[in-house]
């Protein structure tokens, strides 16, 4: 085999480049293929041709006859110069790199200038059918990135798109799809391509399941009511109310002489700890609530069985209460029991209230809440709505503090704090909701002043062991009235329904374990609701993009107003073109909007 030694004037290679030597010293002087010199070692070069060559831009290429002499040197092996010789007739520096390009490709031959290795017959077809695939893959790769970029995609793309739905989704952080496109890999970004294709409808609310929630009710078949003995409560009128169109009725309010019945749905009778429902149950954690649909914790059928008022009788589970001098709730009786329940909205009752029985619940819910606010309980009356869609309408409807709704709420606080007193009267192990106090004893009165005690508060968390929750002003307090769509308050029903049947009952280590399952899934239900309602809210503005509303300033920050807009229970930001004061009314109308990002930006029409 031919080994040439470096000299001016040969062609040599240099990291894969042809170079020309132009002198030698200590060490060797090369001219690259854009002019420039470099200094280099002998080790970092191979000479392909000794010259001489007078410059780089006298090589030209050409094809010669390469298959033919692949096929002659079949099964053995030849140096640079034989082969430039075989294919051109003839070894000069233009052959020499001509033939050096197709050994480098690595089809025919492989190896280095001084040991040219022939490839067999299968090595080259293998070869060949691999790079055939891969051109043909390219190229449906480049007339897929073309029908993305044209906005036609074809029914074949959808599988591919799946990669960019993970990203929407937030279950992976990369997509080469959204890379070739030059769209930014972030979840709005994939969300954004994901509509504008048509993989997901225009109005796709993707939160739920980008907070790896479940959207569908779960299918798991659901027991008869076992055969056990109930107090007839048939005899009182209860009254379940609610927002308008509830559909999970799961408390209602009897009026007995001086004392208050509170029915709960007895979900603990149909669902029993470690079955396969509560452990369904216990992995969601809660109902899912969205303006499109409710994702429900258990399946439909329990509602139907248990949701009260909605068979002639309903099985509940009642709690007997009275109140002492200071409206401080005592628990006179829990038992399983048969009510018949009539149901109606707070709108209904609020016209009420100074009728009997509402005035006795009135009265109630009144003297309870005066003891719970001497004892610091907070209140903060920030805008709340309703969001609902309804086909391809979304409908936003203030919710009022009305009088009922606050009588319901306090009742149900007062059970909630009866049965946790309760419970440490009988030693049974209950979740407890608390809150540490927010640091600061004001009251406050405006808009701004709730917003800024609101940024004070600390959450409310569930524990196993009791602990003050100062947001209600209550020493003592466990969430019981709602076991068909909060799981934690199914878990508080199946301790009572266990005490109350003299059976073993969950331990305070079993209720821990209880609590850190449902912690992370409840958290990520406040996520989603939140955002999903942020979402129907940018498109109520993009169908309405003439919306013309107030908004109120809560806060100042280097020349941005922090504002919210009561009508939507929407928080934005505006600058406007002074400092304002805070509570500031503003007529306010957006100016862009992209659902997207959840993002609103507001145009100022009058209050500066």
């Amino acid at each position: 085999m031919t080994a040439f030694r470096p000299a001016p004037g040969s062609l040599v290679l240099y990291k894969s480049k042809p170079a020309l030597i132009s002198g030698i010293s200590d060490k060797i002087d090369i001219v690259l293929e854009d002019g420039k010199s470099k200094r280099v070692r002998e080790k970092d070069i191979e000479v392909l041709h000794p010259g001489p060559l007078g410059s780089l831009k006298e090589i030209t290429a050409s094809e010669g006859e390469i298959d033919e002499a692949w096929e002659l040197l079949q099964g053995s092996e030849t140096d640079l110069r034989e082969l430039a010789e075989l294919v051109h007739g003839d070894f000069t520096p233009s052959t020499a790199w001509s033939v050096w390009c197709r050994v480098a490709e690595g089809l025919h031959f492989s190896g280095t200038p001084q040991r040219v290795v022939v490839r067999s017959t299968e090595e080259v077809r293998g070869d060949l059918r691999a790079r055939e695939e891969k051109e043909a893959a390219h190229r449906d790769w480049d007339a897929f990135l073309a029908r993305l970029k044209n906005r036609t995609p074809a029914e074949e793309d959808r599988k591919r798109l799946a990669e960019v739905e993970s990203l929407a989704f937030g279950t992976t952080e990369r997509s080469r799809i959204l890379q070739a496109l030059e769209r930014q890999e972030q979840p709005e970004s994939a969300h954004r391509v994901l509509c504008e294709l048509g993989y997901w409808p225009p109005r796709f609310n993707p939160y739920p399941l980008r907070q790896g929630l479940g959207v569908e009710d779960p299918l798991i078949d659901v027991p008869g009511l076992p055969e056990e003995p109930r107090l007839d409560l048939t005899h009182l009128e209860a009254y379940a109310i609610d927002d308008e169109g509830n559909q999970d009725p799961d408390d209602a309010i009897s009026v007995d002489g001086d004392r208050l019945w509170v029915h709960i749905a007895d979900v603990a009778a149909l669902v029993a700890p470690d079955s396969p429902l509560d452990l369904e149950a216990r992995g969601r954690g809660g109902n899912l609530y969205l303006p499109e649909r409710i994702v429900h914790m258990l399946p439909p059928a329990a509602t139907d069985h248990l949701g009260l008022g909605l068979q002639a009788r309903s099985p509940a589970l009642s709690i007997c209460l009275a109140q002492d001098a200071k409206g401080a709730p005592r628990v006179e009786r829990v038992t399983p029991s048969m009510v018949r329940v009539q149901r109606f909205s707070y709108q209904e009752i609020d016209g009420r209230l100074d009728q009997p029985p509402y005035r006795r619940m009135l009265a109630a819910a009144e003297q309870f809440r005066k003891r719970r606010e001497a004892a610091g309980a907070t209140r903060i009356d920030l805008p709340e709505v309703s969001v609902k869609v309804d086909g391809e309408q979304v409908r936003i409807r203030p919710l009022s503090r009305s009088g009922s709704r606050e009588m319901v709420a306090d009742i149900m606080l007062m059970a909630g704090e009866g049965i946790a007193r309760y419970a440490l009267e009988h030693g049974i192990p209950i979740p407890f909701a608390s809150q540490p106090p927010p640091g600061s004893d004001e009251r406050p009165k405006t808009l701004a002043e709730m917003y800024g005690l609101r940024r004070l508060m600390k959450p409310s968390r569930v524990k196993s062991l009791e602990e003050p929750h100062a947001g209600l002003g209550l020493e003592v307090y466990t969430r019981v009235t709602s076991p068909l769509r909060r799981y934690m308050d199914l878990v508080t029903h199946q301790q009572l329904r266990a005490h109350l049947r003299g059976q073993p009952l969950l331990s305070v280590s079993d209720i821990t374990e209880r609590i850190a399952a449902c912690e992370a899934v409840n958290d990520a239900i406040r996520r989603a609701e939140r955002l999903s309602n942020l979402h129907w809210k940018m498109l109520y503005l993009k169908d309405n993009p003439d919306w013309i509303g107030e908004g109120v300033v809560v806060d100042m920050d280097e020349r941005r107003a922090t504002v919210i807009v009561p009508e939507l229970a929407l928080e934005t930001r505006v600058r406007p073109p002074k400092t304002l004061s805070l509570d500031t009314a503003l007529t306010l109308t957006p100016r862009e909007v992209d659902h997207y990002t959840l993002t609103a930006w507001f145009r100022l029409l009058k209050g500066v």
